[in-house]
């Protein structure tokens, strides 16, 4: 196929010689980078549980219980991009974080990093996402910003089911890794912070990012090189393959884009990204892209959001009425948890399974602290379908909004 002029070139998808070399002589060394996150690292709250050992090093623990949550379940249910295309083949969010976590260790393998911490950072980056995708981000965080100021990201609100929600005792490196991730801002090149303590962390990165939202998000830094690749490995996982689903669902098609390749693009972008990070961060204290590559990178995201993901149905066709549904559902959410009706679903489906689940740890849901961070945690957990239900059982009129699956 011939290359569009749209796209940068000539651009070799193989490493280098010197790179090559380098990168085989380190594999068959079976050692790690100098520059990788080790075991031994691993900071933890808890620092009497979940020790090392030879069959469960401390990340690959980690990355276990990660995917044992119901919360990460969930994903399956999550819109990625499109949410009621009736196609089966579409790209759900819990397939999106494994397409990550594949190309985060394609390109950690290469570069001598923790595979087990990529891996579970990779896994639990958006575990605490919204139904509906980035357009259920959005209409939650403009409900909850009108009510308290504070902002609603769901890379924060990942920590907050994987630290507070659930309890799991994760060590700080996935973490910072998770709510670092953040693949709506991309950079070229990935140094690490100095981070080193749970103390700062919760009150300069956690309470910063719920009081300042886009302010702090946008400079966050990860503190190890893993969570720097899950971060490049985020935009590179969906920025092809959300153009594959666009084509499937019939909203674009292999001419739409200005590169030429169609649905191709995924593969060509897979190979030519992952052998381009590669290439320039191997035996580096940091993450880096070439800048041909990296602007073909934020090109391919722009032309995305242009043709994609403002075209998409709940971004476009139905953001009033979603939005109203998500006005009215935080309302009434609000409301049974100020009366303490324990009959409602907030209480039925969330906060007593949260309590069973907690109880297994001795710990307890404190869901009574703050009742707008109690919706908050409600809403962003449902699935789309458990979404459209709850709001059709508050609004009847709700079942005339949402399009049907329709194979027939």
């Amino acid at each position: 196929m011939a290359r569009n002029k749209a796209l940068p070139g000539p651009i070799s998808r193989r490493l280098s010689d010197e790179v090559e070399r380098g990168v085989g002589e380190q594999l068959a060394s079976g050692r790690l980078s100098e520059f990788a996150t080790k075991d031994t690292d691993v900071i933890r709250r808890n620092t009497e549980r979940d020790n090392t050992t030879v069959l469960r090093p401390a990340f690959l623990r980690d990355a276990e219980k990660i995917i044992h949550l119901p919360f990460y379940n969930r994903l399956t249910g999550k819109t990625q991009v499109f949410s009621f295309r009736a196609n089966d083949d579409l790209t759900r969010r819990g397939l999106h974080v494994q397409l990550v976590a594949r190309v985060a260790r394609d390109i950690g393998r290469a570069l001598g990093l923790n595979l087990d911490l990529i891996e579970a950072i990779a896994l639990g980056h958006d575990i605490g996402h919204t139904p509906f995708g980035h357009a259920g981000e959005r209409f939650l965080n403009d409900v909850f910003h009108d009510r308290t100021g504070r902002w609603f990201f769901h890379n924060v609100q990942s920590v907050r089911v994987l630290d507070g929600l659930s309890k799991r005792n994760l060590s700080l490196q996935v973490l910072d890794g998770v709510i670092c991730h953040n693949g709506e801002f991309e950079q070229q090149r990935f140094s690490t912070s100095d981070l080193a303590a749970f103390e700062e962390f919760d009150r300069d990165v956690v309470a910063a990012c719920w009081e300042q939202g886009d302010e702090k998000i946008s400079h966050l830094v990860p503190m190890t090189l893993e969570g720097c690749v899950v971060r490049i490995s985020d935009i590179i996982a969906y920025v092809g393959k959300d153009r594959q689903d666009a084509i499937r669902a019939g909203l674009c098609t292999e001419t739409t884009f200005d590169d030429g390749l169609g649905g191709a693009y995924n593969a060509w972008a897979l190979s030519a990204f992952i052998t381009d990070v590669v290439e320039n961060s191997f035996g580096k204290d940091h993450i880096e892209m070439s800048e041909m590559l990296f602007h073909e990178l934020a090109r391919a995201k722009r032309e995305n959001y242009e043709k994609i993901y403002h075209a998409g149905e709940v971004s476009g066709d139905f953001s009033h009425e979603m939005a109203w549904l998500f006005d009215g559902m935080y309302e009434r959410v609000l409301k049974d948890l100020a009366a303490g009706d324990e009959s409602a679903p907030v209480f039925r489906h969330h906060i007593k399974y949260c309590d069973v689940m907690l109880g297994h740890y001795g710990e307890a849901y404190d869901w009574e602290r703050d009742l707008h961070q109690t919706c908050v945690d409600y809403i962003a957990s449902m699935t789309d379908d458990y979404f459209m239900a709850y709001a059709e059982h508050l609004f009847p009129e709700a079942v005339e909004l949402f399009p049907r699956r329709e194979h027939f």
